[in-house]
């Protein structure tokens, strides 16, 4: 990415920690002797079992691994290590192993991260999936297909991941808050604060919730800091599928955390009046290399008619998914 970029490359090192390069599928491997990240190992669950923060959730190995790169490094910060097998269990016979097979395929994966929000992005893929189905109903003779190769006519349709999936733009927003109370006069002992500012912490993040839309703080960054990336960044979002006055399609606090986590998915125009194929291939390049930009903000506000300084360190991740 060139320096001016107001979005930067997430750090390779950090992708590598958890699987070689960007492929999603070495998130997810086996422990036992041999190959263990092989795919077409027979003792390969197809169909994962997870719980999600108490709730129960059975999802195929395939669309685990179809999900966003960024959505899966938080579900599996160490890596998804399917089963513990040891070199004595290979001495066992036959059935033994059968045995093993059937208990990895039972293993429970206990995954810190919000079930609601999952259940979002597999919705949103179900419904881009049938869009894009009914779309290109008929390969090359369906309209919008034809349209966009004429956008684009030296390339190949099997050659363009653009022309053969859904793209889907991912953009997920980390927001970690911190409430500063105005100078109170009457003093408090250690537990009432405590108390008080527990109740505080509370009544910010409903008052953030409320604030939903995607663009607003960033725009005010904008206006503040006269950034102009920041503004194409803006510019070229909503030229790809969003609205400037887009609300996150996902929002809610983590618990025990003063931190609010937001998610919006939109499908990635390629066609259309005017020739969209060209920001479209600019945003292939974070399919699968999500992309990061952090800043500060502060704001004063009335909680509860007190006033409030409230400051928000805002961590926006954006990358491209095909489904």
């Amino acid at each position: 990415m060139a320096s001016e970029s107001p979005i930067t490359q997430v750090p390779e090192t950090h992708s590598r920690h958890l699987g070689q390069g960007n492929d999603a599928d070495q998130l997810i491997y086996q422990q036992q002797p041999g190959n263990p990240s092989d795919p077409t190992n027979s003792s390969f669950p197809n169909k994962l079992k997870l719980d999600l923060r108490g709730t129960r959730l059975d999802i195929d190995r395939e669309t685990l691994v179809s999900l966003p790169e960024s959505l899966l490094i938080v579900m599996f910060p160490n890596g998804l290590i399917l089963g513990k097998m040891h070199d004595d269990d290979y001495e066992d016979d036959d059935d033994e192993g059968s045995n093993d097979s059937v208990a990895l395929e039972d293993q429970v994966n206990y995954v810190d991260f919000d079930p609601k929000c999952l259940d979002f992005v597999l919705q949103f893929y179900r419904h881009a999936q049938q869009v894009f189905a009914d779309e290109h109903r008929g390969d090359n003779n369906a309209p919008n297909f034809q349209q966009g190769a004429n956008a684009m006519p030296m390339i190949n349709p099997n050659q363009n991941p653009l022309l053969t999936k859904q793209a889907i733009i991912v953009l997920r927003e980390e927001l970690e808050y911190f409430a500063l109370p105005s100078a109170n006069k009457d003093e408090k002992s250690t537990s009432t604060a405590s108390t008080y500012m527990r109740q505080l912490k509370i009544d910010c993040g409903k008052h953030l919730l409320e604030r939903d839309q995607i663009f607003t703080a960033l725009q005010r960054n904008i206006s503040k800091e006269n950034n102009v990336a920041e503004q194409h960044l803006i510019d070229m979002l909503c030229d790809s599928g969003f609205s400037r006055d887009d609300k996150w399609g996902y929002r809610a606090m983590e618990p025990m955390k003063t931190c609010i986590v937001s998610i919006a998915l939109v499908m990635l125009k390629t066609t259309g009046p005017e020739n969209h194929m060209a920001t479209a291939q600019k945003l292939l390049l974070f399919w699968r290399k999500p992309a990061r930009k952090c800043w500060w903000d502060g704001n004063g506000v009335e909680i509860k008619e007190q006033t409030i300084r409230l400051w928000a360190r805002r961590t926006w991740t954006l990358e491209l998914a095909l489904v």
